[in-house]
């Protein structure tokens, strides 16, 4: 186990092109400053992002994954978020049979105008993970 003050999380964040993504570009444009320990992974719609995506980056090193998504009501396919949701739900419950633990996968909703929101959410996510400490040991 990495031990140590000098260790950062290993973070993927999935990030919706029409929505979180666009709120990323706008943290940007604000000049929000966020954890560089991010690595943002745009898909088409977070109902791309599947269990076994979210376990891979586990496996390749990942101490944690976001998926960052429209909010309700605002998908551009109707309703990807929503099955979206039914998805992280199953993989919480696969991260806990493991070991690994669903605290470190989230689900949030950003929209494009949410830049702000969208730093606040990457440090946040980054600070709980910092705590919890490094997943190896664990895969």
């Amino acid at each position: 186990m990495r031990t140590g003050t000098d260790w950062r999380p290993k973070v993927v964040a999935f990030c919706c092109n029409w929505c979180a993504y666009a709120g990323a570009d706008l943290a940007g444009v604000t000049r929000r400053q966020y954890s560089p320990d991010v690595r943002i992974v745009r898909v088409m719609c977070s109902s791309r992002v599947d269990a076994g995506l979210i376990l891979e980056c586990f496996d390749r090193g990942a101490d944690g994954v976001m998926v960052l998504g429209c909010h309700p009501g605002d998908c551009h396919y109707i309703s990807g978020n929503v099955r979206e949701e039914l998805r992280v739900q199953d993989a919480w419950e696969l991260l806990d049979l493991l070991g690994i633990g669903r605290e470190r996968l989230i689900l949030r909703w950003i929209s494009a105008a949410e830049g702000e929101l969208f730093g606040r959410t990457i440090d946040d996510f980054c600070a709980l993970l910092r705590d919890l400490g490094p997943l190896e040991g664990r895969r």
